[in-house]
């Protein structure tokens, strides 16, 4: 009974492995571009009264610039390397799209709820915006912007449940 549970566990593991060696990297500099954001955007809105959209919006670019270079040399520094004007361009419309996601939570909050001013709500709606566009941004950079790596010879992406987690060229 035990060895049945402990080899499911390790089939989960190894099923799961790219994902996880990509998501804990993923989650760090997504944690530090959280901080950045809510840092940004506390100064900007709650301190110069800039405005709870366009801080969510400024705060959001700031902290997407250190994301990208984590990402991209962290996170998925195993995928293949498609140029790096593609993936900028890739990651900036996959970014605008989140960010979308996110200024709509603040726009909620702000406008509809009319708890613009109440900087407890400011900070919940600033972070579960952040919460649903980080898992659209997860998904979607695994799928547009790093690709699965290419299995030796093959030419073909592995595909990313049963990633090997191995190197791919860089290019």
């Amino acid at each position: 009974m035990l060895q049945r549970r402990v080899a499911f566990s390790r089939a989960q593991y190894e099923r799961f492995r790219q994902l996880i060696a990509e998501f804990v990297p993923f989650a760090v500099i997504g944690g530090t571009g959280v901080l950045v954001t809510n840092v940004v955007y506390d100064l900007l809105d709650i301190h110069w009264g800039i405005g709870p959209v366009t801080s969510a919006t400024i705060a959001t670019v700031v902290a997407a610039i250190g994301t990208y270079l984590g990402n991209r040399y962290w996170s998925f520094r195993r995928r293949q390397r498609t140029g790096v004007i593609r993936e900028v361009v890739i990651f900036a419309v996959l970014n605008v799209l989140g960010l979308l996601i996110q200024d709509a939570a603040v726009a909620f909050n702000s406008y509809l709820l009319d708890l613009g001013r109440h900087h407890f709500a400011a900070f919940i709606a600033l972070n579960t915006g952040i919460v649903l566009a980080t898992i659209f941004r997860f998904w979607s950079y695994r799928q547009f912007v790093w690709l699965a790596p290419v299995a030796p010879g093959e030419g073909q992406p592995i595909p990313h449940a049963e990633g090997t987690g191995g190197s791919s060229p860089r290019r």
